[in-house]
């Protein structure tokens, strides 16, 4: 083995700028309009976690309308004004409160609040990087998604009031500016927040693109690189191609809607008035929305998945089971997820021919999904498991992940589809599977690496309290609208006191409803932990969690450039947990096999012939009753 030297890729020559504009920086350029990735990744997760609070107030609201559909709260006209008049929400409100949550539930927290946080926090420093590829781009990336924010909550506080046509907004409701309410102005305020928020995810996509494919430290080969990398990395993939159809649908969207297009406007009648509009079609949306839809919904959870492989593995104490499979099923889940989208339209008349081809794609986009739920189970299995907050909230994850997965065989079965569409049965599936999943992992990331962000520790015993809370209160919200879809109790209904067979259902949604607000009142947990450790809490060691990849041999003193010195080299992968041999149950990625000959495997080298002969002389002189039979 030849001698080790720790090396810097690039950047290091302007490291000492770096360091000391680091002590001249303003307030305003170090915490708001910071370049650094670790103050853009706080900012990210500080603008999703209260967008993510917003979303869970709405949801408050429209699960008390369906809960109590005949009574009055007077405290509701006190907050909403003229939308809730006499106590009770108007149901063109309740429509729009239904859609607001969705698209920053969707897309706000769960795209940008996951993405963007660990993302911008983890390439660079598991990687072995300074920073990003380009750094002004990555400021302009949380901008512009704050931007998106504003102009979203903007709507709330107009005469007309936020848009309603559900998170999906299908024409024609989106289309006719005068169609409800909800069509006016604040539909223009959504598509144009959407235009904003689809630049930013772009720019950040392509900045963590190049920053994994151009700027890894030296060693860092991709089969060296972390789950987390290549979940993150695929993800951004996943949304540089499939983005930007989205934003060719809303352009579109806005012609028909300022200019008297009919893209997707043909034959309408409003009231006793026959509009002029020809030849669109409705449908020809849903196909652009949903190319990126499906992709979206795994851009939400691949990054949660590669945040659970990676705290799974440290916490068991043993190596990922299937590193090669798990890189395998995620890009298999990159390239199917673009040929799915159909699954959503089993119900517009599609040629049942083209339904059937859809419906194969997406059964086998099962096959990598069930790859990784395996490969976890295999992980934990006599793994020597430390249940921090951590682990138990990725534990969850992949709970929620299976049960939520196997509702999606239903509804990916265009026959059975029929029958479910556009029901409860649909909304519990994928707040299983996407929302609680992606929320779950969200959450492992937060409690893991929280003391990389902040150097300080969160209340483990506040966040056993709040994940099991949370984990519990879910399933009680989700699981039992699974029976009403069954039963074909729609979704997005104001109240089921309209229709005979509903009405049995309501006293589930009385229970659903308290789930709800005792997982609402089990975030005040994780808020006031979250913020009072900022400043509070336990100070944090280097390496809290005996980890192995590269951002724990940073200082715990955030640094503009991450390391002080030189960049260090990386030798090997970064799940040698647990090694036959070894010292510790871990070995860092920047240990060279030099120094570890003991606990050394035939296959760590790589078919390298010398480094091989090298080990097979050590053995035979240091251990000859285990010399590696496979090195003769």
């Amino acid at each position: 083995m030849s001698t080790i030297t720790l090396h810097d890729t690039h950047n290091n020559d302007h490291h000492d700028d770096h360091a000391h504009g680091h002590h001249e920086q303003s307030f305003i350029t170090k915490y708001i309009f910071s370049q650094d990735h670790k103050m853009i990744a706080k900012q990210f997760l500080i603008t999703g976690i209260v967008m993510a609070v917003i979303a869970m107030g709405l949801s408050i609201l429209f699960r008390i309308q369906l809960a109590w559909p005949d009574q009055s709260f007077p405290i509701l006209e006190t907050f909403l004004g003229k939308w809730a008049e006499g106590g009770r929400i108007k149901p063109e409100f309740y429509l729009a409160l239904v859609t607001i949550h969705g698209t920053i539930m969707v897309f706000f927290v769960l795209t940008a609040g996951l993405s963007g946080t660990f993302s911008n926090l983890l390439i660079p420093l598991q990687l072995g990087v300074r920073d990003m590829a380009s750094p002004f781009m990555n400021m302009l990336s949380y901008w512009m998604f704050f931007t998106a924010c504003v102009i979203m909550m903007a709507s709330f506080f107009i005469e007309s009031g936020p848009a309603s046509a559900g998170w999906t907004v299908y024409p024609p409701l989106s289309a006719l500016p005068k169609a409800i309410p909800g069509s006016g102005l604040g539909m223009t305020l959504w598509l144009v927040s959407m235009f904003i928020f689809v630049a930013s995810q772009l720019m950040g996509g392509i900045n963590y693109v190049s920053t994994v494919l151009n700027m890894r430290t030296k060693g860092m080969d991709l089969w060296k690189m972390p789950l987390t990398i290549w979940a993150f990395f695929l993800t951004a993939i996943l949304g540089i191609l499939s983005f930007p159809v989205l934003v060719a649908g809303v352009v579109f969207l806005i012609f028909d809607r300022s200019f008297g297009t009919s893209f997707y406007l043909s034959d309408i009648v409003m009231g006793t008035q026959v509009l002029p509009n020809e030849g669109g079609s409705p449908i020809l949306w849903q196909h652009l929305f949903w190319f990126l839809g499906h992709p979206e919904v795994y851009i939400v959870i691949m990054p949660a998945l590669g945040i659970s492989s990676e705290v799974i593995s440290v916490n068991s104490r043993k190596p990922i089971f299937g590193y090669h499979a798990m890189v395998y099923s995620l890009i298999g889940i990159t390239i199917l997820s673009f040929i799915v989208w159909g699954h959503h339209m089993f119900v517009t008349g599609m040629n049942p021919l083209l339904g059937g081809v859809f419906m194969i794609t997406t059964l086998i986009i099962a096959v990598p999904s069930a790859v990784k739920t395996f490969n976890y189970l295999a992980t934990l299995w006599r793994g020597n498991i430390r249940f921090t907050p951590a682990m138990l909230c990725a534990i969850g994850m992949v709970s929620f992940f299976i049960s939520g997965g196997l509702t999606g065989i239903f509804l990916g079965n265009a026959s059975l589809d029929i029958n479910l569409h556009d029901t409860y049965f649909v909304v519990a599936h994928f707040h299983l599977v996407m929302g609680s999943a992606a929320i779950f992992g969200m959450l492992a990331g937060v409690y893991h690496w929280y003391p990389k962000m902040f150097g300080r520790m969160m209340n483990a015993k506040l966040g056993y309290l709040h994940f099991w809370v949370t984990f519990i209160c879910a399933y009680l919200v989700f699981f039992p609208l699974h029976f009403l879809g069954l039963d074909g109790v729609p979704r997005r209904y104001y109240a089921f006191t309209e229709f005979e067979f509903m009405q049995k259902w309501v006293t589930v949604n009385i229970f659903v409803t308290w789930s709800a607000i005792v997982a609402a009142l089990a975030q005040v947990a994780f808020l006031f932990n979250f913020f009072y450790s900022i400043f509070f809490g336990k100070k944090a060691v280097q390496n809290p969690w005996e980890s192995n990849t590269l951002e724990w041999t940073t200082p715990v003193e955030h640094l503009h450039g991450n390391w002080p010195g030189e960049i260090p080299t990386v030798y090997r992968w970064p799940y040698d947990y647990s090694k036959p041999g070894a010292e510790q149950d871990f070995i860092p990625q920047t240990i060279p096999y030099s120094q570890t000959m003991a606990s050394n495997m035939p296959h760590d080298f790589e078919g390298n012939a010398e480094s091989e002969r090298i080990q097979r002389e050590w053995d035979a002189v240091n251990a000859p009753d285990k010399a590696h039979p496979k090195f003769h």
